[in-house]
């Protein structure tokens, strides 16, 4: 009975911040029979201490898709990830309509050396049918020891039939930024999320460009490129900007009511930038790539972002877990939301061989940009 006078009072502690509605006492006394009797009736003895985490869970993701609970063990899984070394598929994923969505594929990952793209509904993971399950449960359903193998079958839009791909576990390495020069006079710099050193790698990267007296131009290519840290979305934007707003974030609370400005300082001095977006560019990505158009500081060349607005806090817990929750919404410049609508491409070129590889002789849209440039 223990557990369900605890489950009681941390539902009694969200409920309590989401309404003042009187007969919300009557709500967590029914929460409270309903437990009661699930715990006595059901047909099969409950592992109580999941029934919790559920219970805490359930609240949180009916607020939004990326509010959730964070159990000890998930928050020093998430630790890991943003170490930059961890073993799995390689791929960010997300929750839509109770489907599991692709976000995007890490480079070179098992998953995006299978095929897995961006926008990819992934409906069964070996014999298990996904839909329905939570985003964790189907997280925890693609995790595993590494070189163990996998099966997962995803709906991809444009295709009648599903896809099934077999994936083997691996240690996947998280380099942050990429570049190299085309043509010997276009400086290409990839960024695949932005982690606490994202920042300073691209400055570095961007400092060895200068030296070469060759290079004429910049494309920042920002597909499948998830997102990550707010800090970073603003540093990289300050690279090119030389003032005014980058993004604003707007919140209940007056303390995450803010904005960010341009400090002076164009590290590519002005030189033509073109910038590469897709589906599976989110978060942060949107925000640099939204601040660069919306001050006409670059060419987006793609395909629309995701459409992911807002921002979330990892706040601790008194038992070593987390909760990861939606704080604030961010704005770009212009004042627009990107909220389930994106960024859109000022030039649109969608994929189009069926084994488009990013940064290969596939890549259409990198073709694009350097033709572009070239001309």
């Amino acid at each position: 009975m223990r557990i369900i006078i605890f489950i009681i009072i941390i539902f009694h502690t969200f409920t309590l911040a989401f309404s003042n509605d009187d007969n919300i006492y009557d709500k967590v006394d029914l929460f409270g029979e309903v437990l009661d009797k699930v715990n006595k009736e059901y047909v099969e003895e409950i592992d109580q201490a999941e029934a919790m985490d559920a219970a805490i869970d359930g609240v949180l993701r009916s607020l939004d898709p990326y509010s959730a609970y964070l159990s000890p063990e998930d928050l020093k899984q998430m630790e890991t990830e943003t170490s930059g070394k961890f073993g799995g598929l390689g791929i960010e994923v997300g929750m839509e309509a109770g489907v599991v969505k692709v976000i995007s594929p890490i480079d070179n990952s098992p998953a995006d050396k299978a095929g897995v793209k961006a926008g990819d509904y992934i409906v069964k993971i070996n014999d298990t049918q996904v839909q329905g399950k939570t985003l964790t449960e189907a997280v925890d359903l693609m995790r595993g020891p590494v070189g163990s193998s996998i099966e997962i079958t995803v709906r991809r839009i444009g295709k009648k039939k599903s896809l099934i791909f077999n994936i083997t576990r691996e240690i996947i390495q998280i380099a942050s930024v990429k570049s190299k020069t085309y043509d010997k006079k276009i400086g290409y710099l990839r960024l695949t999320s932005f982690n606490e050193n994202s920042g300073s790698q691209i400055k570095t990267e961007i400092r060895k460009f200068k030296r070469d007296k060759k290079i004429e131009s910049y494309i920042l290519d920002l597909r499948n490129n998830p997102g990550g840290l707010l800090s970073q979305a603003i540093k990289i934007s300050d690279f090119f900007l030389e003032d005014g707003e980058i993004v604003s974030t707007k919140g209940r609370q007056k303390s995450e009511n803010r904005k960010w400005f341009a400090s002076s300082g164009d590290l590519i001095n002005g030189k033509t930038l073109v910038v590469l977006i897709n589906n599976g560019s989110a978060s942060a990505s949107e925000i640099v790539a939204g601040a660069l158009k919306d001050h006409k500081r670059a060419v987006l060349v793609g395909e629309s972002t995701y459409g992911k607005g807002s921002v979330q806090s990892i706040i601790p817990l008194k038992n070593e877990g987390a909760i990861r929750l939606t704080i604030s919404k961010y704005y770009l410049p212009s004042g627009k939301s990107i909220s389930e609508v994106g960024v859109a491409p000022d030039i649109s070129i969608e994929e189009e061989e069926n084994d488009f590889r990013i940064d290969t002789e596939t890549d259409n849209q990198l073709n694009f940009a350097r033709k572009l440039l070239a001309g």
